[in-house]
């Protein structure tokens, strides 16, 4: 087995060369015996796991060869089929089953697959909490076939989920807006107008589910993909629009001039929207840009809380912390009420509710924070050597405020940046905000000639 597939905070890697069939088994075995080992009061009580899958055309086949590690080892599996993220989060929350993998590789490209692991309560399994231990156990490959193998179940929890949504976060009425919905051939804009084609006029767009991504990547932070988005809201005149990624976990939004809301601002807005509900409770920012948060959060009331980034250390913060929401620049957002777990269908709700009450477009309910924080956008360097580099970066700016949460993060008064290697990919990410829009695009350029 390849190592490099275990992630910081999931497994992934390129298939069928780095990670396979006989992998992805060997890794639900020790997904099982770690979960048996980790149960108390009763570690001998059955246990049961939801197991899903993303579009991807490899999917099918490792989904089955995790199921059988799975049974192999005694544990009943609830097999969802395909679906989004979510909806293992969904399956094991409201279901309080014992846990969930969801094969999956996110937004990365087609020949990608991968591993998304939690256990109950919908706690996140990362590198800090598990993924360590259930990698050396899948290495061994010292396995004891159960006595009784456990069963399979399958069941559709679309319309459970649906109503789940409707129930909490959808708003009360709205005008049938022209919505423009980018699927990225995932299954987000599928569920999506499920849950509002009779309420908008969703405009889809890459929306028929192929695992194949014809386009390419499937992630909407890139370039090309926010192109079609912003020129289609603009050829439609619809209000506003939104992204997903392929596996539906993070949610993007775009103004009606098809300008794309950084995910900092975003979750300012969110933040505050959920505030005024909720005031005096605790928010999650990363440290890629931080001021919009920060200044938002104070100011309507609550508490923020830096955290580094990715998925598994956000959530487990979030429960410690009893937080209500988080949000990453990346576009993941997380809610209290969705099992302090990730949701890309929860946020586009939450705009819609905030149009609703204020009757506001998008570009005016966040121009407020586009017009005070201006930030660079996430800028990525392929980089032979990380830590020199970015130890070369903390020495020429050695003058300014420290912070080490994640990668490294130095405050030079009226412009900071965060320089942080990827969790997912071989990458060095560079982030910049500014007081002025100036500011950050010389310090940008500052950074990038530095780091070429």
């Amino acid at each position: 087995m390849n190592e490099k597939i275990f992630k910081a905070y999931d497994v992934r890697g390129v298939y069928p060369g780095e990670i396979d069939e006989a992998a992805v088994k060997a890794i639900a075995k020790g997904y099982a015996q770690f979960i048996l080992k980790s149960q108390t009061p009763s570690p001998n009580s059955q246990i049961k796991v939801a197991v899903g899958r993303d579009v991807r055309l490899s999917s099918p086949s490792l989904q089955q060869a995790v199921i059988e590690g799975l049974t192999e080892m005694g544990v009943d599996v609830i097999d969802i089929g395909q679906g989004p993220t979510e909806m293992i989060y969904f399956a094991v929350g409201a279901h309080k089953l014992d846990g969930g993998i969801q094969v999956s590789a996110s937004h990365n490209p087609a020949e990608f697959n991968g591993l998304k692991m939690v256990r109950g309560g919908v706690e996140a399994i990362s590198s800090d909490n598990g993924l360590n231990e259930i990698k050396e156990l899948a290495l061994a490959g010292q396995f004891t076939a159960a006595a009784q193998p456990g069963s399979v179940t399958q069941q559709d929890l679309t319309e459970e989920y649906l109503a789940f949504l409707e129930q909490n976060f959808a708003p009360a009425s709205l005008p049938k807006l022209k919505i423009v919905a980018n699927n990225n051939f995932g299954l987000s804009g599928v569920l999506a107008k499920q849950l509002l084609g009779d309420k908008l006029e969703l405009i889809g767009l890459n929306d028929t589910p192929d695992g194949s991504f014809p386009k390419g990547r499937p992630d909407p932070m890139i370039p090309e993909n926010r192109a079609e988005t912003s020129a289609l809201i603009i050829k439609e005149k619809a209000y506003l629009g939104v992204a997903w990624d392929a596996d539906g976990d993070r949610f993007y939004l775009a103004d009606e001039n098809g300008l794309f809301v950084e995910g900092c601002h975003l979750t300012a807005l969110l933040a505050q929207h959920l505030l005024q509900k909720n005031q005096g409770e605790k928010i999650l920012y990363d440290p890629r840009n931080i001021w919009a948060v920060e200044e938002t959060v104070a100011a309507a009331g609550g508490t923020a809380l830096l955290n580094k980034a990715g998925h598994t250390f956000i959530k487990n913060r979030m429960k410690r912390e009893d937080a209500l929401f988080a949000g990453e620049m990346s576009g993941h957002f997380y809610f209290r009420d969705f099992f302090y777990a990730d949701n890309g269908l929860i946020p586009f709700l939450l705009v819609l509710q905030m149009i609703e009450e204020s009757s506001k477009t998008v570009s005016e309910l966040i121009a407020p924070l586009r017009d005070k924080y201006h930030v660079s956008g996430e800028v990525n360097f392929n980089i032979a050597d990380v830590q020199a580099k970015m130890e070369q970066v903390r020495q020429q700016y050695a003058d300014g405020q420290l912070d080490t949460t994640d990668g490294v993060s130095i405050d030079m008064g009226e412009w900071r940046f965060n320089l942080r290697p990827s969790n997912t990919e071989p990458l060095l990410r560079l982030n910049v905000e500014g007081r002025s829009e100036q500011i950050v695009k010389e310090k940008t350029a500052e950074l990038q000639q530095l780091l070429a």
